[in-house]
């Protein structure tokens, strides 16, 4: 057993390899490429839902930013009341509710209804997405984990930037009126099937030594916090950071209060929603909190951004615009299930070498955008695109396993709810910011949309190269480490147990 291995706690001491984890694990990431689809697959929409139902632009805003904003709210509590009650339990019941919600938002007979349906689909995909990262974590241990997250952060990068294509496609297919309604319908049948299997395939039960203890005044507090800092942010689009900036000061003390709390809940014996000591003593945690935080900034905003520019810049169809950016989606699908083999042995080095790729792609990406013409651009942006997609591939999957392979197994929902949240926390900002700075640059240029595209784009790189600046560090302990100078207080957190 190796180091790693001996410190993730008494769970992994008694591990015996499920002969179904590969099964259940392609169930949990069907539901997973389902809730974070989600995320941007609806943004093309944003049109013939307004016409459809008659909605404001504000009102309809909601349908995008009412998800991201429930789902982030959900995610730490929902992996502690998985780690507490188990994750099979918590996963088939998030996944029902997802199903339910989406066949709602499907039939909305109106915008009041789509907004209602799309705050509860958000909480339901919340309440499934660290039980993913979760059950990675239970079910494989050493190379075979590395593989599994490799699969994981596929998902994660090719279901985010596949939302706008699979969108264009059904609305190319039903038309304007019903095209948006099987946006959400497509989720039924496929969430029935992944529902039946789970069933069958998850292990039951919870992780041994996890306590049932819920700590209620923690779960609100970060919950709180969590609504006061993403509301100004989802709110954007209407004036949300001019408006309501006074937020983020209430949401920053809140969440500060909430870490106050945590270490008392701690000092007490008691089990914590949110173990601040996976910052502290962790190995790779924080660092890989943040180099996903970062990362994500830039990531999720280049999407609004290439839609607003070939749809509003350009006149281009929703399918034509999704299609542009398909090569990133291949290659960083390709890349995250190779990095997925390679983590085990290279560590952080794949990140940062991610990190610099995706910073090359994305810069030659922005001058294309800025200079070529249109008539050319959807194939001169290809191979650019798709080198940024192959080093962002080389981020996410390694950053993942990075970030939670010494995480004890008790923790890992709460553990693996903490890094997604401060991902959601990082694409609300990204979606907030890039498509903001897109529209000033627009108005000082008098409607130049190459430009406006070329400068958020370029803005973006900002993300990867923060990132970056995160990552060297991280990876350079990591060669001391392999060298064999890591100190004894470097070995994290056997002061979890």
């Amino acid at each position: 057993m190796t180091a790693t291995e001996q410190q993730t706690g008494s769970a992994d001491e008694t591990y015996q390899p499920d002969p179904r984890r590969w099964r259940a694990l392609s169930v949990t990431l069907v539901a997973g490429f389902m809730t974070l689809l989600d995320v941007s697959i609806v943004s093309v929409a944003l049109p013939s839902m307004r016409e459809a139902l008659d909605a404001s632009a504000s009102g309809v805003q909601w349908v995008v930013s009412g998800y991201a904003l429930t789902f982030g709210l959900v995610l730490v509590p929902a992996g502690r009341l998985g780690d507490a009650f188990g994750r099979r339990r918590i996963f088939l019941v998030a996944l029902a509710a997802f199903v339910l919600t989406s066949a709602a938002a499907g039939a909305a007979p109106n915008a009041e209804w789509l907004v209602a349906a799309r705050l509860l689909q958000g909480v339901a995909a919340g309440f499934l997405a660290p039980q993913n990262s979760a059950l990675i974590q239970q079910l494989f241990r050493g190379p075979e984990r590395g593989k599994a997250f490799g699969l994981f952060g596929a998902t994660v990068g090719l279901s985010t930037a596949i939302g706008p294509v699979v969108g264009g496609l059904l609305i190319g297919l039903f038309g304007e009126d019903l095209g948006w309604r099987a946006i959400f319908f497509v989720n039924v049948p496929i969430g029935v099937v992944a529902l039946v299997l789970a069933a069958r395939l998850l292990p039951k039960g919870r992780p041994t030594g996890t306590s049932t203890d819920i700590d209620v005044v923690g779960t609100v507090l970060l919950g709180l916090g969590a609504v006061l800092v993403l509301l100004p942010l989802v709110q954007a689009e209407s004036g949300g950071l001019r408006s309501l900036w006074f937020l983020f000061l209430l949401g920053a003390a809140t969440l500060a209060a909430f870490a106050w709390w945590e270490r008392r809940v701690v000092a007490r014996g008691r089990e914590p929603v949110f173990d601040v000591r996976l910052l502290t003593q962790t190995r790779g945690y924080a660092a890989g909190v943040s180099v996903g935080t970062v990362y994500f900034i830039g990531f999720s905003g280049i999407w609004l951004v290439f839609a607003l520019f070939f749809q509003t810049g350009l006149g281009w169809t929703a399918l034509h615009s999704g299609l542009s950016v398909m090569p990133f989606a291949i290659g960083a699908a390709g890349s995250a299930a190779v990095a997925g083999r390679l983590v085990s042995r290279y560590g952080r080095l794949l990140t940062v070498i991610g990190l610099s790729v995706v910073s090359a792609g994305l810069i030659t990406t922005a001058l294309l955008v800025a200079f070529v013409p249109p008539d050319v651009l959807t194939w001169a942006v290809l191979p650019a695109l798709f080198l940024a997609g192959l080093g962002g591939g080389f981020v996410i999957s390694p950053n993942i396993t990075l970030t939670l392979r010494d995480v004890p197994v008790r923790m890992a929902g709460a553990a693996g709810g903490g890094l997604q949240t401060t991902q959601r926390f990082g694409a609300a900002l990204g979606s907030a910011v890039l498509p903001g700075l897109f529209y000033v640059v627009l108005g000082s240029t008098g409607g130049d949309y190459p430009r406006a595209a070329g400068i958020a784009l370029g803005v973006a790189v900002l993300g990867a190269l923060g990132a970056l600046v995160i990552a060297v560090p991280d990876w350079l302990r990591d060669r001391r480490s392999d060298d064999g100078t890591r100190t004894p207080a470097e070995h994290g957190h056997a002061d979890l147990h």
